[in-house]
């Protein structure tokens, strides 16, 4: 379930960054929209669907995801950065009228969005990462000589 989550943020991403790159051309057709939905958005989202796995295996070899000994901080990471890029990417794409507002300089939306990613970071976290007990107790007895 976790990785379908991932899976289907990613390609929530990918869509939202394409889309939010050319909404702003000259081509009437780019911006066309079905029930306030571009249509655009609808056809990278299906394309970024079926490549969204192997993009996050692309940043799984990248990062040496699985050669780490506690691959937790990583993991926390990379779902960090899903949930604040699939929150960037919503109000680029969807909610255009919340950019303007700014918080000391810094848009406020991305302001919002680092600490909503922060929470649903610690929420996903212990709802879906599966602690390997035995690395845990490794580090915690470790002798010294």
């Amino acid at each position: 379930m976790s990785k379908r989550i991932q899976n289907l943020l990613v390609a929530f991403i990918i869509a939202t960054s394409v889309t939010a790159l050319f909404q702003s051309s000259h081509f009437e057709w780019m911006k066309m929209s079905l029930f306030h939905i571009p249509v655009l958005f609808i056809v990278i989202f299906i394309l970024g669907v079926i490549i969204a796995e192997d993009v996050r295996s692309a940043f799984k070899k990248v990062l040496w995801f699985e050669k780490r000994k506690d691959p937790r901080p990583i993991w926390q990471v990379g779902v960090g950065m899903i949930f604040y890029f699939a929150q960037v990417g919503f109000v680029e794409v969807f909610m255009r009228s919340l950019m303007p507002y700014e918080l000391g300089g810094m848009p406020l939306y991305l302001i919002i969005s680092f600490l909503n990613a922060f929470l649903l970071t610690v929420i996903f976290e212990e709802i879906f990462y599966k602690k390997n007990q035995h690395a845990v107790e490794q580090y915690k007895f470790k002798k010294l000589k």
